[in-house]
Formats: structure tokens, sequence, C-alpha cells
């Protein structure tokens, strides 16, 4: 695992950003850039980060960068990398691509099967605050059950959000990518470990970290960080990495009670009230049916490739 001596110290994101306080995407960007080796192109999906960072006339980014569509910002960074290699017979420069779960589980989702498919050579980082938070904190397909979102109602008839998250690590899988990884920025050591080792791929590589949202997750903006590391903690979003189809488990905390995790979020609040019992339920049985797959692929019973 890296040390902070072996980071840049230039500084290549921020100031001249205006994201929420207590933003998780921001953090995600900053150290990402700190991380790399080599200079950097940075393809951004519409969402959270792009707006907030690049009101003109400012911008928050010291390097290279291009803003994408939801829908096409692999194909950018697919076009990007192919002229690259024609163009100087290799790559000089590390590709990057920032997408939000909206624009990286649902919009973007065909561009990004595309290109991974194809086996371009960039890294895809999904922030993932599990919603639409920059169109007014709308379901995606990374809300996970039974969440309070604008679409989502809660009330005599509904509790939130029906039906489990998407798989973002198996889909990413099923291209036969080397390289993919959850991450969070509560953890910075592993996750900046995890992105020198997806820029180091020859070919495409995915990092899915989770990125709490002191608007859409209803919690206190000094408590972004906390909820980064209790989300792990509590086994709702495990720490792992796939190398080549070998599963890996980067951490194995003892549990910290997923109803108290559950309950300093004002999304989850509904789910303890008597009559949305059977929801809380089937949250948390998701939860724990994606911790033990997780732990089985991580004993190393599958073969690779």
């Amino acid at each position: 695992m890296v040390t902070i001596k072996e980071l840049q110290t230039e500084e290549l994101f921020g100031p001249g950003q205006r994201t929420c306080a207590g933003c998780g995407a921001s953090i995600i960007a900053r150290i990402t850039l700190k991380s790399l080796k080599r200079p950097v192109i940075v393809i951004n999906s519409t969402g959270c980060l792009e707006v907030a960072t690049t009101i003109f006339p400012n911008t928050a980014w010291h390097v290279p960068w291009v803003h994408g569509l939801f829908e096409n910002a692999s194909a950018i960074a697919s076009g990007i990398e192919a002229y690259l290699k024609s163009a100087n017979g290799g790559l000089e420069s590390d590709i990057i691509v920032f997408g939000g779960d909206g624009g990286t589980f649902d919009i973007g989702l065909q561009a990004l099967s595309g290109a991974l498919e194809r086996k371009h050579d960039f890294v895809y980082i999904c922030y993932d605050n599990e919603a639409y938070m920059n169109t007014g904190v709308q379901r995606s397909s990374a809300t996970p059950e039974g969440a309070w979102t604008t679409t989502t109602p809660v009330g005599k008839d509904a509790a939130g959000k029906s039906g489990e998250k998407k798989d973002l690590i198996a889909f990413a899988l099923a291209h036969h990518v080397d390289y993919v990884a959850t991450a969070s920025i509560a953890y910075w050591g592993d996750y900046i470990t995890k992105v020198q080792k997806a820029a180091d791929v020859r070919g495409p590589s995915l990092l899915h970290v989770i990125s709490p949202c002191p608007l859409g997750w209803r919690f206190k903006t000094e408590q972004t960080i906390q909820m980064a590391k209790l989300a792990v903690q509590s086994h709702y979003f495990p720490l792992y990495e796939v190398e080549k189809g070998r599963y890996k488990l980067n951490m194995n905390p003892h549990q910290y009670p997923l109803d108290d995790f559950l309950k300093m979020q004002g999304r989850f609040s509904h789910l303890f009230q008597p009559e949305n019992a059977q929801e809380l339920k089937t949250l948390k049985d998701q939860v724990d049916q994606h911790w033990s797959r997780i732990q089985e692929l991580c004993q190393g019973k599958q073969p690779g490739w």
C-alpha cells in the first residue's frame, strides 16, 4: 500500500469548484489525480462532479478535461485512446473517466459496455452516491432497496425504492476486464493503490467507489468520511478487487451494526417504523447475501482467466 509521501504535491483538482460541503465525489477526484504517476486526460460525464467544477468562467481541473454527456463519456475516452495510439504509437497519458451512478449504471451503460468489450485502455471511475443527485435526488439502478428519493417517495402505499441495487462489478467482469475493484474514500491508502493498479493495466479497468452524499443521503456534512467508513464496516459496501477473474477481499472488518449505519441516514428513517419492518428486513437480507457471496468468491474457488 502506498504512503502519503509518494503522492503528487501539485494540486491538479481545485480550487474553483462548487460542490456541496461534504461532497464525496470531489474527494474522489482530488485523491485520484494525486495518485497518478503519468500525465492524465480526464473525461467527465454529466453529473454533480461535472457541473459543480466547471461553472464558467472557472474550472477546478488543471489537466486536459473533456465534458461528455451522460451517455457517451466512455465513447469519448475510446476515441481519444484510439487517436493517441495511432498518432504516438502508444499511450503517454493515463485516460480517466469519471461518471456518477446515473451516468454509469443507467444512461452510460451501453457506451461503457462497448468500450470494455473493445478493450480500450482507460480507467473508468464510478463515484456512486446511489441516486441522481445532480438533478434532484431521483432513483437510479444504484439506489438500494427501501431508500427514499424524490421518485421513490414514502407514504402509506410505498416504503421507498423497490428492487435490489445493480451489481456494477459483475457487469464489468462479464466483459473479462483484467482489473476491477470497489473502494471507499475512508480508506485512502487502499483507494490510491487501486487507482495505480488500474492505471497500470493494459486495457480497460473499472473502480466502483462509494461516494456519500449529505444532500441525498440526509446526513450532516461533517460525517462524509465516517459514512464512507461505516459503509464498509457494516458490510453494506464490501472492499474487494478482481484481477483476471480472481477475487481478493481487501478488508474483513468486525461488523458494525447495519441498523446503526442506516439510522444515520434520513433516506432510511422510515424503515424503522413498524409498518416498514418487512422492507427493512429485505434490505438487510440483500446486504447479508451480497457479503456472503463476495466472501465465497474471495476464498479462491473461482478459476480466473
